[in-house]
Formats: C-alpha cells, sequence, structure tokens
C-alpha cells in the first residue's frame, strides 16, 4: 500500500491510499455545519421553494456554491485525475442514497459538478442546501 499526501489548486488537503489498482480517498473533517447536522426532507406536490433573503442565509452556509436564476445550486469540484473525480462521485451518490436526495452529477475528467433543485417544489427547498452542506463535509 502506498500513501500520498497533496494540496489540490483549492487547498484542499487530500490524502489518498493505493491498494492494489483501488484509490481510497481520505478527507479531514472540520466540524459538522448545522446543515449538514440535518436530513433531507421528502418533499410532496403543493411544497413553496424557497425565495428571496431565504435563499441568501442558506447559500452563507454551503461556501463555493452558487445559485442559478433562483431555481437551482450548483458546484465544481476539481480533482487530480479522473480516478479521483470517479471516487468522489460514487462518494456523493453514497451520501444521496442515504438522503433520499438526488443531485445532477456531471463526471469530467478531473472534475465533478453537482447541480441541485427540488422537483417536485420546481426549485429550491432547504432539502437541496442540506445535501450541498452533506457533500462539501466530504471535502473535509
Amino acid at each position: 500500500m502506498v500513501g500520498q499526501e497533496f494540496c489540490s489548486s483549492n487547498g484542499l488537503q487530500l490524502v489518498y491510499m493505493l491498494q492494489v489498482n483501488t484509490i481510497v480517498l481520505i478527507f479531514s473533517r472540520r466540524s459538522m455545519s448545522t446543515l449538514a447536522s440535518k436530513h433531507c426532507v421528502p418533499c410532496r406536490g403543493g411544497t413553496p421553494a424557497l425565495k428571496g433573503v431565504e435563499l441568501d442565509r442558506l447559500l452563507r452556509e454551503i461556501p463555493h456554491w452558487q445559485i442559478v436564476n433562483d431555481h437551482h445550486i450548483t458546484r465544481t469540484f476539481v480533482f487530480p485525475d479522473f480516478k479521483h473525480a470517479l471516487v468522489f462521485t460514487n462518494q456523493v451518490g453514497a451520501v444521496a442514497e442515504e438522503e433520499g436526495h438526488h443531485p445532477d452529477i456531471l463526471l469530467a475528467w478531473g472534475r465533478v459538478e453537482v447541480t441541485l433543485w427540488t422537483h417536485a417544489a420546481k426549485g429550491l427547498t432547504e432539502s437541496d442546501f442540506i445535501l450541498a452542506a452533506k457533500i462539501n463535509e466530504l471535502m473535509g
């Protein structure tokens, strides 16, 4: 088993271990955010999408994410290669499955773009911000 450590362009310290062609990423974690400690709530039709001040307040709790047209949030994560991006994509998928709230994920060489919104609300709900915070926690 070989271990290496490096810093990505965004200053994130990554530690990985290579074992039989498998990469295991270990991200250091900071204390869990308030949003990350919550759980996504299933949305039923008729739930109104969040707007204005509420969106701004929640966005402050998820660094590096952007609100697009008051409809969805998105963030692009950068990695040194495809393997690291793929491992992260699978980690995002596992968290999404645990929460029952599923993002759109675009996987490309060295990057992963995650987009969230609540289809039933036709916009953003607190669950989108909760999942974004949990995804941020994967990065430390």
